[in-house]
This record gives C-alpha cells, structure tokens and sequence, in this order.
C-alpha cells in the first residue's frame, strides 16, 4: 500500500525492528514507527523495498507460522 500527501509518499512496510535492521540502506530517507517516506523523483530502489518485503514476510511467517 503506498500512501501518498500533498508532498510526499509513504510506504508502511515492517516494524521499527525492519527498519533498523536496513538503516543504512535507507539514509537519505524520513522513517519512523516502520513507515518510509520520500519523494516521488527520489523513490525508494527497486532492491530495497524487494528486501523490506521479504524481511516482512519473514516477520509475519515467525509471528503466525504455517
């Protein structure tokens, strides 16, 4: 789901944990409470937000498993 304001976009994706976990890979980005914010001619890359859904997943998979 990709919110999106006046000025910026958002994508809630994990939990604060995720985006410790990536914090490097998202200087440069506003985060907060497992929410990204940027600006549409700054998207997040591709292989990043590949990585956050996968990370997420996993999250859900450990927290309710199969």
């Amino acid at each position: 789901k990709l919110v999106t304001g006046v000025q910026t976009c958002a994508l809630p994706i994990c939990m604060s944990a995720g985006l410790d976990r990536f914090a490097p890979r998202l200087e440069g980005f506003s985060t907060s409470k497992g929410t990204i914010r940027f600006m549409p001619e700054t998207p997040i890359p591709r292989d990043l937000i590949e990585d956050l859904v996968r990370f997420r997943v996993g999250e859900i998979d450990a927290r309710w498993p199969a």
